[in-house]
């Protein structure tokens, strides 16, 4: 299975036996244009109910659809500190700070990198892969696909933080776990894929 976030929106690659009955689906036979017929049925979709793209290779199909669209990877972290986590507020909606894999960098340096930069925290180490995420964008009047590879973080810093401004981001706030989780459904899309990952690696 794939997904990918459009609109904010989940929508799944899947094979005809994975399929649940109560979601809307389209069959990747009969899409002519992706984001015109994808977009539609979105309307009737949400976060906890995505649109199924019913395909007998989910991973072909779902380079097929995205093979004109630019590709971005990027990278982020979740940071524990004792028991609280690390957020932004980037253009008045809860984050999680992540950006953009520079040339020649791998994931994992970028991630710790982008905390650093966006949060202003120092001495932030990788404890395990988290998941990876994909969701649309545009990037100068293009259609982009963005890719972000996602890792869990400790740190054991002073709670001090400094939001990077010049990224849109006003806020780097620790907050509890309860509260962290209360703004899934509240944030991006792909973000909310974040979230649930990290209950399902807690149980």
């Amino acid at each position: 299975m794939y997904k990918v976030f459009i609109d904010h929106k989940p929508v799944i690659f899947i094979e005809k036996g994975e399929v649940t009955n109560n979601f809307s689906t389209l069959e990747a036979k009969d899409i002519i244009s992706f984001e015109k017929q994808a977009r539609k049925l979105l309307k009737f979709s949400s976060l906890d109910c995505p649109l199924q793209i019913i395909c007998s290779n989910p991973k072909k199909t779902f380079k097929e659809m995205f093979k004109d669209y630019i590709k971005i990877d990027a990278a982020g972290g979740l940071v524990k500190r004792k028991n609280d986590y690390l957020l932004i507020k980037r253009k008045g909606l809860w984050d999680i700070p992540k950006g953009k894999i520079d040339r020649g960098e791998d994931p994992k340096t970028a991630a710790l990198r982008e905390v650093e930069e966006e949060c202003g925290i120092h001495g932030h180490e990788i404890i395990s892969e988290l998941c990876v995420t994909y969701h649309t964008m545009k990037l100068k009047k293009r259609l982009a696909l963005k890719r972000t590879f996602w890792y869990k973080m400790k740190y054991s810093g002073s709670k001090s933080t400094t939001p990077q401004k010049n990224e849109g981001i006003t806020k780097a706030k620790w907050m509890s776990e309860d509260y962290m989780l209360a703004i899934r459904g509240r944030t991006y899309g792909s973000i909310n894929e974040v979230l649930d990952q990290f209950l399902q690696d807690r149980c």
